[in-house]
């Protein structure tokens, strides 16, 4: 066989298995580290078969994201298991330090909040927190059409924010504000108690639809720290912010909502979101150090994709 043939086949082999592992991990009980190294090899191996175009930097993105799901989720495959290594007290006592005996959560929900209703700003900071779903690859995405020079930088900080992230829930499994408070760590004697309001709001705006909604976005309910929800965001906001003014106004608007959301709807502790700013400050300062690296392995992978087309 052919070297440029050898690699392609290599290629497609580690691409498909990168698609498959963390759909078969279940079924044929593949250990945890197999299936993140087998995922995170796709997007390279999608880069050694098919030339650069913005819809292989799209398909790359995707694949990237397939591999943090994947990992991001295995935690909860045995959700028993998960439930005996999560820790629960330490973020409430940081944040009852910071709100001087009690939560910054329920302090909001107390002084504005009133149960079984839901404020026109309320849903707001709802439908904040599930559009971020979008909001960071829609960064990605909007900087590929109209930057495309600031495309690379802006996926590698974002994406890094994510693979770094993850580690955390699997060093350190850590459960949000309303599974404390169904475990009994928030109770202070005083009502209201705290209310786990995106579900209440999704109940009432989804209907039947939403127990299904939740089941396939949940993933992993005890991974709080750091939030990447605020990390990515603020990445994200950085990004747009270097684009120009009213990009950087709506990237901060929109994260600054979506950190007071995370607080007031329950399900992010503000030592969560000071976690996740540091993060998101360390992958930016720390870029340069780790520049040279990422220059070699991309240079690594751009010989095997010309050798597989000589």
């Amino acid at each position: 066989m052919r070297p440029s043939s050898a690699i392609r086949a290599a290629a497609v082999t580690a691409l498909a298995a990168g698609v498959a592992a963390p759909l078969l991990r279940r079924r044929l009980k593949i250990p945890p580290p197999v299936v993140a190294a087998t995922a995170a090899s796709a997007p390279f191996a999608l880069c050694i078969l098919v030339p650069r175009s913005r819809a292989r930097d799209v398909a790359t993105c995707v694949l990237q994201m397939w591999a943090y799901v994947a990992t991001y989720e295995m935690p909860n495959d045995d959700p028993e298991a998960l439930e005996r290594r999560v820790r629960v007290a330490y973020p409430v006592k940081a944040d009852k330090f910071l709100g001087r005996g009690t939560t910054p959560t329920l302090r909001l929900q107390r002084a504005l909040g009133h149960a079984g209703a839901f404020r026109r700003w309320e849903k707001l900071l709802v439908w904040s927190h599930w559009t971020w779903f979008a909001f960071p690859h829609g960064t990605v995405l909007y900087l590929l059409l109209r930057h495309p020079e600031r495309f690379p930088r802006a996926a590698a900080h974002i994406y890094a924010t994510f693979d770094i992230g993850v580690i955390g829930y699997w060093a350190v499994p850590t459960a949000p504000p309303w599974y404390a408070a169904r475990a009994g760590l928030m109770d202070d004697g005083l009502t209201p108690e705290l209310r786990r309001m995106m579900v209440e709001y999704g109940e009432q705006f989804w209907g039947s639809g939403w127990e299904h909604l939740y089941g396939v976005l949940g993933g992993n309910p005890l991974a709080a720290m750091p939030s990447l929800h605020f990390a990515t965001s603020v990445t994200a906001a950085r990004l747009l912010a270097e684009t120009g003014r009213l990009p950087g106004l709506l990237g901060w608007a929109y994260a600054g909502t979506l950190g007071v959301a995370l607080v007031y709807l329950g399900e992010h502790y503000v030592v969560d979101l000071a976690a996740g700013l540091a993060l998101a400050e360390g992958i930016r300062r720390g870029a340069p150090a780790v520049a040279p690296l990422a220059r070699g392995l991309s240079g690594s992978v751009q010989r095997l994709e010309a050798r597989a087309r000589s």
